[in-house]
């Protein structure tokens, strides 16, 4: 492997005649921890697909390990990049462990189904997240909560060196959202796993990640530490609220 864990380097989305991304490049060594944060309509969740290969570009590119994604094979992508959406549908009845060992498809040889090693990564996801209690349940019937850490499950059973995550907290309770944020940081300082999530609430994004990009209306506006990116006149301007609300140096130093 070569080249940056992920990268975009000049990226552009258009949808019905607007640039949604505007020549957004962004670059993460292996083993980062970046949140995306920004106002609603900023391009948050927009970039997290191009970065996913589920969305092309107008203009620019997207590499995994140096190599264009374009031109990777769908499997080779799914073996390096792990997606976690904010919500995805279920069209019939599938229990938790089952939803979880989806996870495990990109890894399992054809005709031949899991191994045991599938198996005990997915039986590892599941005790991870602490999804023991759900086991046997149907997936359709759980809270959006809990649907939420069912896919972070399967995410963590894939086992990619690189995570993307699209608003992970969206459902969760106070506590689930901050064992969530910890499962990340885990999964970051101890698997090594390079980690992109967008969130909304920029005191767990100062608090669990050391480097934050802020995007506005499309284009990236900042890009650092923290204190670097969450400054009080940064925080006034893109965001439009009194920083003091916000309290950012609190939730970080905690």
């Amino acid at each position: 492997m070569s080249g940056p864990a992920l990268a975009a380097d000049g990226v552009t989305v258009e949808a019905r005649g607007r640039a949604i991304l505007r020549d957004v490049s962004i670059c993460l060594g292996r083993g980062e921890r970046l949140a995306l944060v920004g106002p609603n309509g900023a391009g948050k969740s927009t970039l997290l697909r191009v970065l996913a290969g589920t969305l092309k570009a107008a203009a620019g590119r997207v590499t995994v390990d140096g190599a264009p994604l374009a031109s990777l094979d769908r499997s080779i992508v799914a073996r390096r990049l792990a997606v976690v959406p904010q919500q995805a549908a279920l069209p019939f009845a599938m229990r938790v462990e089952e939803v979880v060992a989806l996870g495990r498809l990109p890894h399992e040889a054809p005709l031949r189904g899991a191994r045991p090693a599938d198996r005990a990564a997915v039986a590892a996801a599941i005790e991870r997240v602490g999804l023991g209690h759900l086991l046997g349940r149907d997936a359709r019937e759980l809270s959006l909560g809990e649907r939420q850490l069912v896919l972070l499950a399967m995410a963590v059973a894939q086992a990619s060196p690189v995570l993307l995550l699209d608003e992970p907290t969206v459902h969760l309770d106070l506590r689930h959202q901050v064992e969530a944020m910890e499962l990340l940081r885990d999964l970051n300082e101890r698997d090594g796993t390079t980690i992109v999530a967008v969130l909304h609430d920029l005191g767990l994004a100062a608090h669990f990640f050391p480097r934050i990009a802020v995007l506005d209306h499309g284009r990236l506006v900042a890009d650092g530490s923290p204190a670097e990116t969450l400054t009080d006149d940064l925080v006034r301007d893109v965001f439009g609220v009194d920083p003091a609300i916000v309290r950012l140096d609190r939730i970080a130093s905690g």
